[in-house]
């Protein structure tokens, strides 16, 4: 290659030969290099949670639907403030000159009007209003929902971990076990069918333990596209405890429920949003005011003059117009529509309030019967490894095989990962409540 770069250097550029050069010699080494792997990052519960706060893509939508429906209320306020339209155009008339609007035609207008009294109007802006302000209960559930998920997710990786580990270990107890069998049995002295067993027993844990790492992968995914860091970025957990505030008792939760779950602050608002448009639709018989003004400069080329007895340029026209209902069909039936919206909406109340009552009850039970059901997995860990114990302490005295004492060590591993499983069960509860009492921002904020 460099006799070929040399030749074209004598019969070419020697300066297109030297670049050709340096790109080939370039090239290799700029391929191997390794593409650079993200530091890892270290976190907290609370940093977990606040990284999603700032960058979750559920939260960011919540937050452009709570802005559409600010923009969607004022399309209706807009009706209660000045408004000024511009217009210009010109047309050829034969005959009397008017237009479609019934209006004459102009070379130049200025229009002007402002809603000043019109109830059944006031009360659509108002429930639309009313209805802005729920998206902003909307996007308050949504920051719960991924606080409970990404909390969630940190507490079941701590776990999955952990557990990982432990079956890292029976993974050596159930080797040491095969081996113990299999020697036994080519001296005749197991059957053939208990190394079948200690051979189950690994590949049990080799599946379990895949299925962990399987699971591992799917969390971290997941917490690094709510946290906003890098697609290969590693994770570093610590076990945690939620603060105690979810220890409260259930009559207190039901309380606070009452006043901060969403579900029932949702359904609260929706029917004042419907009294709001009832209470504008029985107004529908008022009169209606609105202030209106029109200001027009007309031209002699659509032949005013002659159809009528005096021709101005400069037009005005500035007052109030009112209109009261004599009859209106439409007046009662937006009623009897509003009526029954209203009705549909505090029935929905009332069920919400029930449910929330018995499932603030119901969790605040599940709570008490996970930590119970802790306690009962610490315990049964504590007496397996009083057992284990116990066994050491007899093989040394050489009164206990190997076998025995290395199943004991796989039993107390599960003992270990009960205890993970029920320390994560108590920590969802507890989740699950705080989220349904509308507690779980005040704590975990």
């Amino acid at each position: 290659m460099r006799q070929v770069i040399s030749l074209l250097a004598t019969r070419y550029s020697p300066l297109c030969a030297a670049a050709l050069l340096v790109l080939l010699e370039a090239g290799p080494a700029r391929a191997q290099q390794p593409a650079t792997t993200p530091a890892p990052v270290a976190l907290t519960l609370h940093k977990a949670i606040d990284l999603a706060l700032q960058n979750s893509k559920d939260i960011q939508v919540a937050k452009i639907q709570a802005s559409v429906a600010d923009h969607a209320a004022m399309i209706n306020k807009a009706q209660f403030l000045p408004n000024f339209y511009a217009g210009s155009g010109a047309g050829y008339s034969y005959g009397i000159p008017e237009t479609p609007g019934g209006r004459a035609p102009a070379v130049f207008s200025l229009t002007y009007n402002e809603q000043v009294f019109n109830e059944p109007l006031r009360g659509v802006g108002r429930e639309q209003q009313e209805q802005a302000r729920a998206q902003k209960i909307v996007l308050e559930d949504v920051r719960n929902s991924v606080i409970v998920g990404v909390a969630s997710a940190y507490l079941e990786l701590v776990k999955v971990r952990h557990s990982a580990e432990l079956l890292q270990k029976e993974s050596s107890s159930a080797d040491k076990i095969l081996g113990v069998v299999q020697q036994r049995s080519d001296e005749g002295l197991e059957l053939p069918i208990e190394v079948t067993k200690a051979q189950l027993t690994k590949a049990q844990v080799a599946q379990r333990l895949l299925q962990l790492e399987g699971r591992a992968d799917e969390l971290e995914t997941y917490l690094r596209a709510q946290c906003g860091l890098a697609a290969l970025q590693q994770i570093e957990v610590k076990p945690e405890e939620l603060p105690g505030a979810a220890e409260q008792e259930g009559a207190d939760l039901v309380a606070m429920a009452t006043q901060d779950n969403t579900d029932l602050r949702l359904a609260r608002s929706d029917v004042q949003a419907k009294q709001f448009r009832l209470t504008g639709e029985k107004r529908g018989y008022w009169p209606t005011l609105q202030f209106v003004s029109i200001y027009s400069l007309l031209s002699k080329y659509n032949n005013y003059d002659l159809y009528f007895n005096h021709f101005q340029r400069n037009n005005y026209n500035a007052g109030v117009q009112a209109q009261v209902p004599i009859f209106s069909a439409s007046i009662k039936a937006n009623i009897g529509f509003a009526e029954s919206n209203l009705a549909v909406a505090k029935a929905t109340l009332a069920t919400k309030q029930n449910q929330v009552n018995a499932d603030v009850r119901r969790k605040t039970r599940k709570v008490r019967e996970a930590e119970a059901g802790k306690e009962v997995a610490r315990l049964e860990l504590q007496l397996q490894q009083q057992n284990l114990a116990q066994l050491q302490a007899r093989l040394e005295e050489g009164k206990a095989g190997l076998q025995e004492v290395e199943k004991a060590r796989l039993d107390e591993n599960e003992k270990w990962m009960a205890l993970l499983d029920a320390t994560f069960q108590r920590q969802q509860a507890q989740l699950d409540l705080l989220k349904t009492a509308g507690q779980l921002d005040k704590v975990l904020q």
